[in-house]
């Protein structure tokens, strides 16, 4: 076997002896953790926070979620008409929501699914546990994350006005247009 370069006993040591050097004249970085808490980007993944207003316990998170750690349930209750000659519907009305963060894998899957927006992504990170069957939170902590969700981020200013907005604008032009317009028709009806 031959070597290209010819090795010199002991530059070995002296390359580590150089790192050692090196790092020896640099400012450390060491974050003070418990005492100065880290500055966290702004998608970081933490936990899971549920706004259960917006719950229709469509079940849609945990039968998508991969590793079914999601725990929800709930009875039907029924509603009385909005109108009179109406119909009674019943809705579904949340009894228990619970993630086992033991067994998440913190994929994002069940808040993407969610069509009521009522699961979001919180930046909190410090629940460890010392038992695992303290990692299971139910609903009134997840609700407690929910508070610690930052805003959305801002949208481009020069960016085109979403079509929803631009439609629900539209119509309530309209509506104030017709309500001045009806003003104006009364006050020269009395005049």
């Amino acid at each position: 076997m031959t070597h290209d370069k010819k090795h010199w006993p002991g530059s070995g040591l002296a390359k580590g002896l150089a790192v050692t050097l090196r790092t020896l004249t640099k400012r450390t970085v060491t974050a003070q953790y418990p005492d100065v808490q880290p500055e966290l980007p702004p998608r970081t993944r933490g936990v899971i926070g549920l706004f259960e207003e917006n719950c229709t316990v469509c079940m849609l998170c945990a039968r998508e979620c991969p590793d079914w750690c999601i725990y929800i349930d709930s009875h039907k209750e029924t509603v009385p008409p909005a109108a009179p000659g109406g119909r009674e519907r019943s809705r579904n009305v949340l009894d228990r929501f619970a993630i086992d963060f033991s067994l998440c894998m913190y994929c994002g899957i069940c808040i993407e699914v969610c069509p009521f927006d009522a699961l979001f992504w919180s930046p909190e990170f410090e629940y460890a546990e010392t038992d695992i069957h303290d990692l299971t939170h139910e609903r009134d902590k997840l609700r407690e994350w929910m508070w610690t969700v930052p805003e959305p981020p801002a949208l481009d200013p020069a960016a085109e006005e979403p079509k929803e907005i631009a439609a629900a604008r539209k119509t309530a032009e309209k509506m104030a247009a017709q309500r001045e317009k009806e003003k104006e028709e009364k006050e020269e009806g009395e005049a």
